[in-house]
């Protein structure tokens, strides 16, 4: 098995090994017709030259045989302290149990600690179990849990996370909306944006009521989520593709 970085000319591979996948960890949760509609929306051969290209980007993949296998693609966040998030992690279920995942995910923490990250962040659906196991065997602590909705169906997605670098202060803003509502954002839950990142915010104090996401860019919250939990700021165009609801297998 090799390790090396994706080129463009992976990317029919790379969509291949997310769909099988996908079916093996979520077929028994999640309908066929979504997980496709979810690749095409995730995996487009844009994207994934445009991702590749990215030098924010880290992505790997594993080859075995002159075959991609499986790969994993994160990046840095800049919030109130320094994040690498893993988008995916995904092996074919043809290679699992091999170590290439583990494999895999110590190529990433090493290039995102070269990166200077405080820590580093994967999510999972609850529903994948193998997943799950997988963070919390590679010394990953939970750090939250919350509901997030795709494709009109809601799902319990787990927050893993591992402290790799110094602490940092993590700090909430407050502030009011344009209808004069107030709204707490949280600096330490943020995703990247195409021009600023967005943060979570919160309409009490005690972050138990979420209100949507606060812009980093224009310091807005006119932001729109569809379906598939693609993020929009109406005023600046800040954007987020939509969700990758799942970094590990």
């Amino acid at each position: 098995m090799d390790l090396r970085e994706a080129t463009a000319d992976d990317v029919g591979s790379i969509r291949e090994v997310a769909l099988a996948s996908l079916a093996a960890s979520y077929g028994h949760a999640v309908d066929e017709t979504l997980l496709s509609e979810a690749v095409e929306n995730w995996y487009g051969a844009d994207d994934v030259d445009e991702d590749i290209a990215d030098p924010d980007t880290v992505f790997p993949v594993a080859v075995v045989a002159g075959e991609v296998v499986a790969f994993a693609e994160s990046y840095v966040v800049d919030r109130r302290e320094r994040v690498g998030e893993i988008d995916w992690l995904h092996v074919h279920p043809d290679h699992r149990e091999s170590g290439i995942g583990s494999a895999l995910l110590e190529r990433v923490e090493d290039e995102l600690r070269d990166r200077d990250v405080d820590s580093i962040e994967g999510k999972v659906l609850v529903d994948n179990e193998a997943g799950t196991a997988f963070y919390e065997r590679e010394g990953y602590d939970l750090s939250g849990e919350r509901v997030v909705d795709i494709g009109g169906e809601e799902f319990q997605e787990r927050l893993y996370r591992k402290r790799i670098g110094r602490d940092g202060t993590l700090r909430e803003g407050i502030y009011e909306t344009a209808d004069g509502e107030t709204v707490y954002v949280a600096f330490d839950e943020g995703e990247r944006g195409s021009k600023a990142p967005f943060y979570v915010a919160y309409a009490d104090a005690d972050h138990e009521s979420r209100y949507g996401y606060f812009c980093g860019n224009c310091e807005g919250t006119n932001v729109a989520i569809d379906t598939m939990d693609a993020v929009e700021c109406l005023d600046c165009e800040n954007r987020r593709k939509a969700a990758r609801w799942d970094a590990a297998y």
